[in-house]
């Protein structure tokens, strides 16, 4: 069932289930029992009532993020190494989007960075880092990537409750000088720019988040509102 659904659109019928079983040469209750399984893995919506039977549905990438999310909640990490997973996917996301090819995702870079540049409130952060790594994420057309890293954003989201170590300057420097790298086009220096910025910072704050606090605090770069 679960390639019958691949072989076929989005959201195209697959048949009833006298049809699915019948095609399949299993009973009916076999064919039950793989729904809810492939239900359950977001691939297959059962409608009832006329016009009812299965259809099939590619599963949704934020869905797959809260449990993938919810799974390593539920392991022993350490924090330690969510800073560093975290910071080392910003790194590569950073070069990859320099390999981008369309002008117009690298000028609404360039309007985030403005933004960003011009923020003088830290209650404006969360908004703009989000914006920022959307962005980088419509640069990028690596799906698998692009699900391990939001998988490591929100662990460190999870993690993360009282971090300090990017004050507001600090943050705007880091996220203008990172985004100009980026739109230079040139992924060495991208990736350079935000080891450099970002994560040799966190990594300083395994340690303790105490020796880097400053009177304007934000949280931990990178780290979901």
């Amino acid at each position: 069932m679960r390639e019958m659904i691949f072989a076929l659109p989005d959201g195209d019928f697959l048949g009833s289930l006298a049809d699915i079983a019948q095609a399949l040469g299993v009973g009916i209750v076999t064919v039950q029992q793989t729904a809810r399984v492939l239900e359950h893995e977001g691939l297959l919506e059962v409608r009832r009532g006329p016009g009812g039977g299965y259809y099939g549905r590619r599963p949704d990438i934020a869905s797959l993020e809260r449990s993938l999310a919810s799974y390593l909640r539920s392991r022993p990490t350490s924090l330690e190494e969510v800073l560093d997973i975290t910071s080392l996917l910003f790194n590569e996301l950073c070069a990859a989007a320099a390999d981008c090819h369309d002008d117009g995702l690298y000028e609404g870079l360039g309007t985030i960075g403005f933004e960003i540049g011009q923020c003088a409130d830290a209650s404006h952060i969360a908004r703009l880092e989000t914006a920022l790594q959307e962005h980088l994420f419509a640069m990028v057309d690596r799906p698998l990537f692009e699900l391990l890293t939001r998988v490591a954003l929100r662990m460190a989201e999870a993690r993360v409750t009282d971090s300090r170590g990017f004050g507001l300057a600090r943050w705007r420097e880091s996220r203008v000088e990172i985004i100009a790298a980026i739109r230079r086009r040139d992924p060495p220096l991208a990736r350079f720019e935000a080891n450099r910025r970002n994560r040799e910072v966190v990594l300083a704050l395994r340690p303790g988040f105490a020796d880097f606090a400053s009177d304007e605090t934000v949280s931990t770069p990178f780290a979901q509102p």
